[in-house]
């Protein structure tokens, strides 16, 4: 849900249907208005920074855990949107990405670096945290993207992430790109937007469940969990955050 939805929904609403409440902002570090155009997740929303769930709930992660420094090199897997923002300001050294068709990977457009997480253009270890928000359910072979993660990553890095799960039910692979690029659907084709793509929506390859913990850590991860952010909207949502450490 991007701003244009948001300011969208909230001129088809009357006032009477948005919920307003004060609560603590992690990401801005101090008591906000939040507000829930819907009694979901997705339509909950600080009305300081314009936060979501996940971004919310991957600061929370962040700062409980103590992972965001002054000194980390962190790499996030996007170029907008207030998690970019806050890892920009809270870190000395950070490099950020999309992925674009129509340029060389290592290359960059418009002044954003062209990569791709499953072909990362970066030397080994070369960070100590590397983020992204609901991504790798939109990558075609997602244990190459994780792999690639694993690889940048320096000895004790962590990857901090989020992607739509159901916790009490295992991945369901919704669809397969062969190698002569045809796309194989295994079940009904499912589309989340992309404020990036020309087409404005990008496939979903599969639903992730519990069981994305146990694939990290046969990647190589030596520790590999679930987080479940508490206290970080004024109605309980959040997001589950997977965080696993090289």
């Amino acid at each position: 849900m991007n701003l244009n939805s948001i300011v969208s929904a909230f001129t088809s609403m009357s006032l009477k249907e948005v919920k307003l409440a004060r609560h603590f902002c992690v990401v801005c570090a101090k008591k906000r208005y939040f507000f829930m155009l819907k009694e979901s997740d997705i339509y909950v929303r600080c009305a300081g920074c314009l936060s979501s769930t996940a971004s919310l709930s991957i600061v929370s992660v962040l700062t409980e855990f103590n992972l965001i420094e002054k000194s980390s090199s962190v790499y996030e897997l996007s170029s907008r949107g207030t998690l970019f923002r806050f890892l920009q300001r809270k870190s000395s050294s950070f490099t950020f990405s999309e992925f674009f068709s129509d340029v060389e990977l290592g290359t960059e457009k418009n002044g954003v670096l062209c990569q791709d997480v499953q072909n990362l253009t970066f030397p080994e270890q070369s960070f100590d945290l590397c983020t992204s928000t609901d991504v790798f359910e939109h990558v075609p072979d997602d244990t190459r993207g994780f792999e690639n993660i694993y690889r940048v990553l320096k000895d004790n890095g962590k990857l901090v992430f989020t992607v739509p799960i159901d916790v009490n039910a295992n991945t369901i692979q919704r669809a397969i790109l062969h190698d002569n690029g045809e796309i194989e659907h295994l079940e009904p084709p499912e589309y989340h937007g992309d404020p990036i793509s020309r087409t404005g929506k990008i496939l979903a390859y599969r639903n992730y469940g519990a069981d994305i913990v146990e694939k990290l850590k046969l990647i190589g991860f030596r520790q590999a969990s679930i987080e479940y952010p508490r206290d970080i909207t004024p109605w309980a949502y959040a997001r589950p955050v997977i965080l696993a450490c090289k």
